[in-house]
């Protein structure tokens, strides 16, 4: 199982979410890490090569992991949100993006 590696401040964000939520993307996480694919995800090619998206959905809304696996060293968590619009607002993005280029450095 490859181990987490938080970028920034993904990890205060995920521990922002509802618990429902927490628990719906921790799990999605997990499952990453042993080497599957999340549940409902959607590739990221804006922010990155490799980048992926998993989707969660509960009664507390909408919320989104966006993450890279490729690398040997883990499983990065580049940004966890929830997401208040049908499209990924720009400074989400912008982050994550931020984020993917301080791991290729």
């Amino acid at each position: 199982m490859k181990p987490v590696i938080w970028m920034g401040g993904s990890r205060e964000d995920l521990r922002g979410l509802s618990d429902s939520a927490q628990d719906a993307v921790g799990f999605e996480l997990y499952k990453v890490q042993c080497g599957f694919d999340p549940s409902d995800w959607k590739p990221m090619t804006t922010v990155g090569a490799g980048v992926r998206e998993v989707r969660v959905r509960d009664e507390a809304g909408m919320f989104r992991l966006i993450y890279l696996a490729t690398r040997p060293e883990g499983v990065y968590v580049l940004h966890c949100f929830q997401k208040r619009t049908q499209r990924t607002s720009r400074s989400d993005l912008e982050l994550a993006k931020k984020r993917f280029k301080a791991i290729a450095r």
